[in-house]
């Protein structure tokens, strides 16, 4: 069982990291490199990137992150390993507000801006990028420091267990 809670501590621990380092990412590189940009290209390139992230690949990890933290959270009831415990619950829960922004605020959003059609058809690009740019970059800066936090939380709860199994 220390074995498979390992395992699990440390598979939850990378999958929450790349989703952290994806939303980062994006709120220190792509966005302000896409703040110069062109309204059509703007528009164009976040359509493209919201159809492009929705594959395997990523869902796999983006639900792995959860499903992960939950089972490492199970595991780790037992009380000879229930001293991770707390960091792992908190992982779980910052990761659960990461987890609730991009489902009821960013992928909306995405929704809404592919549902403004092809870039080379919108009448009012400028308008269509002010309802969509400000507040999708503020609320992906927020899931990144929640995802953020539930990374080091579980890097923190790997620490915390590795001295506990020694």
């Amino acid at each position: 069982m220390k074995t498979l809670s390992t395992v699990v501590l440390i598979l939850s621990t990378v999958t929450v990291g790349l989703v952290a380092g994806l939303f980062t990412a994006f709120a220190y590189s792509v966005m302000p490199g896409l703040r110069g940009a062109s309204d059509r290209t703007f528009v164009e390139a976040m359509q493209r990137i919201n159809v492009a992230i929705l594959n395997p690949f990523f869902m796999s990890i983006f639900m792995g992150g959860l499903l992960l933290t939950l089972g490492a959270a199970v595991l780790h009831w037992k009380a000879e390993l229930r001293p991770a415990l707390p960091w792992i619950i908190a992982g779980f829960v910052l990761y659960l507000v990461m987890f609730a922004i991009t489902s009821g605020v960013n992928v909306p959003m995405n929704d809404k801006l592919a549902a403004a059609g092809d870039s080379a058809h919108i009448k009012d690009l400028a308008a269509v990028r002010a309802r969509f740019e400000a507040r999708w970059v503020t609320w992906n800066i927020v899931r990144a420091v929640s995802s953020t936090g539930a990374f080091a939380a579980l890097v923190w709860a790997l620490i915390v267990h590795g001295r506990n199994l020694g």
